[in-house]
């Protein structure tokens, strides 16, 4: 019996739980599942207090459901409270495991349970979580009036049961919620394909998608924007909404935005990302939101852009008034319908695009047959700009070739409006960051807004002052079969489009520029081969004309001139010297200075040292071409070369490696020399090479010619004096034998005295002829030695006189000579009477029988006397001529200056130069033939 009533007391709480937990199970509302527990704890457990909530995840805070107090007071039980970090609900939220406190009226951390419990006088106290899935639905309190209650373990277990099951009910219940409240997008989404079916324009298309987007995310207002390129901007071309002037601008979406204010959501657009602008989150950064809603006048945004072939078409946004969190499938809605529209915008437009792809096939076939038809390249690149240009509403076509040294983009070609000025060339040379991704790159290059991107920094100056803003690089692989092999196949030339304002190139554009630019490859080529042409037949030219100039030059000064100018010439120099010295000398001039501008001018007065100038030690221990710097010559050379230039190519003037240089040439500001356009250092090496065995030659030409005269004219000089000797010492011996023969020596005294006179006499004669050698020995063995002695003319005339005496009694001329008073002039007496004396001689010899010789000595001036000789004998006209003009300037040419007289007659020519004095010959009337020599008269005492 006992066993019975044991078992019946068992049943009745495990079918009470039962029907408990069934009513958890099987009921769907909140109040219902609250009540049922609420009775189910009043009347299995003896508690004082009961307290049921539900936890808040969003604002952080637990309801009150219900519950028991002790008292009638249960205004509690309804209450909020607002979980703290410290707060004994917030841990038992966090922790999601029972609590046990043992007096809840000296719990400082249960907040306003503190007090409620000494108003109650709780003091035990337990506190279970409502725990389903590792997440918390809300608490329940338990309160007793005992101090340091502890229910037992089932007690612990059937609490944690039913509160279980109880939050099990409560994540149905609301999961069947949300699920319920959650937005379906398949059937609006379904109902805008179906629509876009039977639309025809792409603006119906977008006021569809704008109408059905709008009714499922209800925003405030919702807007496409569409992309306009060469503006660079959006604008507003479907929206939900008019704009309506009674509403305020604030609450009304922006009509246009540009790409320059949107910043960091337009390159999130770029990339197809969804931007996302909610209450407290932003997919952006602070600045860029906060910039972002002041332009679109909105407090949150939900923005998918629109692309196609990963072109910016424009974006569809979502925009409210106030702050919103963005639900997952409202963004998935978004994102379907933008991909729509990219897909349906296509093909709405397609016959546009159609249209525009048959304009630029036919533009490329007019680039095409320019190419072919037109033998100007000039004209066909004009051309071929003029109509890219229209196409693509650009304002500058620029051709550019990147210089291998100077890595300078040189501009080959350009093309701009008339009311703009052209573009300096060239342009800057790159960073090797621009130039190694263009090598690498090998495709367009897109700049849409110069002023934000960070590529071609170098050229931003250059080309915003001319106006370009937006610009395509496109490479030209142009390079000739050589050319590749060097560079390996990187692009020298490009082709660069630029507008004048910030836009965007679509792939249209791109593919057309890419087409011309392949056309403009075959242009260029072309160019190139004549350029080569050009050049080569320039190069031979010049050549031509270098051997022209040495084999018209016979005057090393002249050569030397010459030179200079054609160097200077070719080269486009400012400043070109020429420094030259003798073989051994110790000093070095400038022989010629070809100066554009006065201030660039050098001393050529001022000598140099050669052993004290570094450049010129350094140039020739070189023996070969190199650039020097002007600002680190040292302080001795900046004494003579003055010119403010930047810097100098110098070279020797090299011949055989076994002759040892004599001069030098400088080449100021040599940027022509390394580009296409100037001499190339080939062609300078070149003529350089020709110059210097020109030179070396007219230079050994010189000297033996020197030498050659110098001993024609010893010859001539001491054959006379020689002459001169064996007269007199013959003369004399003659006599002395005479003497020495006389049949009256011995007998008369008086006679013997005249005759030692007479031997007395005739040895000093002797003497003086032979004392007079002396000097032809000794100073005069190789080369003859100038006096400027005093001369009496009547003295000259008379020993001139005496020994033409012989010449003139043998032919029966008559010598008259005129002298209105005795002068003196200034000359070496020997050779100026052995000079006198051939002039006489020759004109003794050409004169007939019989004739007249005319002398006259007559001042021309106050320094000059004149001695005018008349004859009427015969002479070589060619002979006249050659000693007025001088000789032929073929040395192995016939010349009557060559033999007697006329070799006789240049001596003499030669030496009055060489005593300041002239000799002229020419014919008068009635077959005269006068003969003028001029000398210098020696100043009064």
């Amino acid at each position: 019996m006992g066993q019975f009533e044991e078992s019946t007391a068992l049943e009745q709480p495990i079918m009470t739980l039962g029907r408990v937990l069934q009513t958890l199970q099987d009921e769907d509302n909140v109040d219902v599942l609250i009540e049922t527990i609420l009775n189910y704890l009043k009347t299995e457990f003896n508690y004082s207090l009961i307290w049921i909530s539900l936890y808040d995840r969003l604002d952080h805070r637990l309801i009150g459901k219900g519950g028991v107090t002790p008292t009638e007071d249960n205004w509690l039980i309804k209450q909020r409270f607002v979980l703290s970090p410290g707060d004994l609900l917030e841990q038992l939220v966090i922790q999601m495991r029972p609590l046990v406190v043992p007096d809840l009226r000296s719990e400082t951390r249960a907040g306003g349970w503190q007090k409620a419990a000494q108003a109650f006088n709780i003091q035990g106290s337990i506190l279970f979580p409502m725990r389903y899935k590792d997440r918390c639905f809300g608490v329940v309190l338990l309160g007793s009036t005992e101090w340091g209650i502890s229910p037992s373990s089932t007690e612990k277990e059937l609490i944690s049961m039913v509160l279980g099951t109880l939050a099990a009910s409560l994540f149905q219940i609301e999961t069947t919620w949300m699920y319920q409240q959650t937005k379906r997008p398949d059937q609006p989404f379904l109902k805008l394909l179906t629509q876009f079916r039977t639309l025809n324009t792409l603006d119906r298309c977008l006021e569809v998608a704008v109408e059905i987007t709008h009714e499922f995310i209800e925003p405030t207002r919702t807007n496409v924007y569409w992309y306009y390129r060469e503006g660079r901007y959006f604008w507003r071309r479907a929206s939900n909404q008019q704009k309506l002037p009674s509403v305020s601008l604030m609450k009304q979406s922006a009509s246009g935005v540009t790409v320059q204010d949107l910043g960091e959501f337009y390159q999130a657009l770029i990339a197809d990302h969804l931007v996302s602008i909610g209450e407290s989150y932003s997919s952006l950064r602070a600045d860029t939101t906060e910039r972002l809603m002041e332009k679109i006048r909105a407090r949150s945004l939900l923005a998918v852009p629109i692309l196609f072939n990963q072109e910016m078409l424009g974006f569809i946004a979502v925009e409210g008034q106030n702050p919103r969190i963005w639900q997952e499938n409202e963004k998935q809605f978004l994102r379907g319908v933008g991909q729509l529209i990219s897909l349906t915008a296509p093909l709405a437009e397609m016959e546009v695009k159609i249209r525009q792809a048959e304009l630029d096939q036919s533009l490329t076939a007019k680039v095409t047959r320019t190419i072919v038809d037109d033998q100007d390249w000039q004209l066909s690149l004009k051309t071929t700009a003029n109509l890219l240009c229209q196409r693509l509403n650009a304002g500058r076509f620029l051709l550019i070739k990147r210089h291998l040294k100077t890595a300078k983009f040189e501009i080959i070609y350009q093309y701009y409006p008339l009311n703009r000025n052209a573009i300096f060339s060239p342009l800057d040379s790159l960073s090797s960051q621009d130039w190694q991704s263009l090598k690498n790159q090998n495709e367009i290059l897109l700049i849409e807004n110069y002023d934000e991107d960070e590529k071609l920094k170098p050229w931003r100056n250059q080309l915003k002052d001319a106006g370009v803003r937006s610009l395509i690089l496109c490479p030209i692989n142009s390079c000739l079969t050589s050319e590749k092999n060097q560079q390996d196949n990187t692009p020298q030339e490009w082709l660069l489009i630029g507008h004048d304002a910030p836009r965007t190139w679509d792939r249209t554009e791109q593919k057309l520029v890419k087409i011309v630019g392949q056309q403009l490859s075959v242009i260029l080529r072309q160019w190139k081969l004549n350029q080569r042409i050009k050049s080569q037949e320039e190069f031979n030219q010049a050549l031509e004309q270098g051997w022209s100039i040495l084999e018209k030059t016979e005057q090393l000064q002249d050569l030397e001139q010459q030179f200079t100018e054609k160097i200077a010439q070719l080269s486009k120099s400012p400043l070109v010297l020429l420094l030259t010295w003798l073989e051994g000398a110790k000093k070095a001039k400038v022989a010629h200075c070809i100066a554009r501008q006065s201030k660039f001018y050098i001393d050529s007065e001022r000598l140099i040292s050669i052993a004290k100038d570094p450049l010129i030690q350094h140039a020739l221990s070189t023996k070969t071409m190199f650039l020097w710097p002007v600002q680190e010559l040292s302080a001795y050379t900046r004494q003579w070369f003055t010119s403010t230039v930047d810097k100098i190519l110098v070279t020797t003037l090299h011949t055989a490696s076994e002759h040892d240089p004599t001069g030098i040439l400088i080449v100021a500001d040599p940027e022509q020399i390394q580009t296409e356009s100037g001499i190339s250092l080939t062609l300078l090496n070149s003529l350089i090479m020709q110059f210097s065995w020109s030179r070396r030659y007219l230079r050994i030409q010189e000297v033996l010619t020197t030498q050659h005269e110098e001993l024609q004219w010893m010859n001539w000089y001491k054959q006379r004096r020689l002459e001169e000797l064996y007269r007199t010492v013959g003369g004399g011996l003659k006599q002395l034998n005479e003497l020495n023969q006389s049949p009256f020596q011995s007998t008369d005294p008086q006679k013997n005295q005249l005759s030692h006179l007479r031997y007395q006499q005739l040895l000093r004669q002797m003497g003086s002829a032979l004392a007079s050698t002396s000097s032809l020995i000794k100073q005069e063995q190789w080369r003859l030695h100038h006096q400027n002695d005093i001369i009496p003319i009547t003295n000259l005339l008379r020993r001139v006189g005496e020994r033409i005496n012989a010449i003139i009694r043998n032919k029966q001329i008559q010598l008259v000579i005129k002298q209105q008073e005795n002068f003196n002039v200034i000359g070496d007496h020997i050779k100026l009477e052995l000079v006198f004396y051939e002039i006489l001689l020759t004109t003794c010899h050409r004169a007939e029988p019989g004739g007249v010789i005319e002398m006259i000595t007559q001042p021309l001036n106050d320094h000059q006397l004149q001695l005018m000789i008349t004859d009427y004998g015969i002479i070589n006209p060619q002979l006249i001529l050659e000693l007025k003009i001088g000789h032929s300037p073929d040395l192995l040419a016939p010349s009557p200056l060559s033999s007697p007289p006329g070799q006789q007659l240049l001596i003499c020519q030669q030496m009055l130069e060489k005593m300041a004095g002239k000799f002229l010959i020419e014919s008068g009337e009635n077959q005269q033939i006068i003969t003028r020599i001029i000398l210098t008269l020696a100043p009064a005492s």
